[in-house]
């Protein structure tokens, strides 16, 4: 019994030692705190599966009292915004294919003469496949509404739902995922290999070496940047590969633009990556930076919500997040076919990216040995 005891006094002044030693920095203190605390937050906001303010454009060829009836629900519930009123079928393309609606209600134009006869009235819905759980809880809401529409006029179902879902037929949920994976599952490993590289150049001493040859900080930053964009890139090819030909997901777009957009991706990446390898002092904090940043990349990147249903003030941050703008082109090109001029506005913010952070690494690289 005394050795038992004295060995839990041990195991206890073993403990009190290790606890100090982790609390006595204080940056050691912030990396235990602060991002259990950041992320709970960002799960608390930006993690929902709630489909609110949901954007749908609206094409009336009836124009009667009956279909008014119908929108007037649908704009009075917090479900969705109405966000455009087309003139003809041929703006459906447009207003779905830029994120503009969710998506398009379409009266057609017998709609009214329909219901007076008491014949059913077809409602057609065209979602926006893309992301599949989304258009399937907006295409409940919808179905709802009109369920309620129908019990108003005591009808048995004079108003039927014809759903259409572009880019995702069957609403297949890993057709919504799976593309979403190869900028996902890549930035994982080339922000951790971006983040080491400097990192443990200067825990094995050898960073001072490179200091003092003729190589420039920018140099330095291009050796470092190269080999992690040509793993990043592997990696999307491997996933790709497996999404096309495993799983069979039909790939719509141009391969050419496909790894254009990858390419702008990773080196965005591997900026912040680098400039996390820049600002540690070893390894370990290299690793623990990188993974505090990588959770609340993927809240925010649309992975598991949709922009839109965030709060305003994380949409805006979500702009400083390379994560968002790469799933959003590799999505688009991939199940869509989009061409450049449809996924122009997601290199923008890729290349803006890019443009702070590799110079801020650079930056740090020259005065944090200074």
């Amino acid at each position: 019994m005394v050795a038992l005891l004295a060995a839990l006094l041990r195991i206890g002044f073993l403990c009190r030692k290790e606890l100090l030693a982790l609390l006595k920095e204080p940056s050691s203190r912030v990396i235990l705190l602060a991002p259990a605390l950041v992320q709970s937050l960002l799960f608390g906001y930006a993690a929902t599966f709630e489909v609110t303010h949901a954007p749908y454009a609206v094409l009336d060829q009836s124009g009667g009292a009956a279909a008014a009836e119908v929108l007037r629900r649908l704009d009075g519930s917090t479900t969705f915004e109405r966000t455009a009123t087309l003139r003809s079928a041929s703006e459906i393309a447009g207003a779905i294919d830029d994120g503009g609606a969710l998506l398009v209600v379409v009266f057609p134009a017998d709609f009214e003469r329909r219901l007076a006869m008491g014949v059913p009235a077809p409602l057609q819905l065209i979602l926006d496949g893309r992301n599949s759980s989304t258009a399937a809880a907006a295409s409940a809401h919808v179905g709802t509404i009109v369920a309620n529409f129908n019990a108003a006029r005591g009808a048995f179902q004079p108003v039927t739902l014809e759903r259409r879902i572009w880019y995702n037929p069957n609403l297949h949920s890993s057709w919504g995922i799976m593309p979403n994976l190869i900028a996902a599952l890549s930035m994982i490993q080339t922000l951790l290999i971006a983040a080491l590289s400097v990192a443990r150049e200067r825990e094995q001493g050898t960073f001072d070496q490179l200091l003092v040859t003729p190589l420039t900080p920018m140099l330095i930053l291009v050796g470092k940047a190269i080999p992690a964009i040509l793993v990043g890139l592997a990696q999307s090819s491997i996933i790709l590969l497996v999404i096309r030909y495993w799983f069979g997901i039909p790939m719509h777009g141009s391969p050419w633009l496909l790894y254009l957009g990858l390419v702008t991706f990773t080196i965005a990446a591997v900026g912040i990556g680098l400039a996390v390898s820049a600002l540690s002092l070893n390894m370990q904090q290299a690793m623990l930076y990188t993974f505090m940043i990588i959770m609340p990349l993927m809240l925010l990147s649309g992975l598991l919500t949709p922009v839109r249903n965030m709060p305003q003030a994380l949409q805006i941050a979500t702009w400083a997040n390379p994560l968002r703008f790469g799933m959003d082109l590799v999505r688009r090109v991939y199940l869509e076919g989009a061409g450049l001029r449809d996924v122009a506005i997601d290199f923008v913010p890729l290349v803006c990216i890019a443009a702070v952070t590799l110079p801020l690494a650079a930056w740090l690289f020259r005065n944090r040995l200074s």
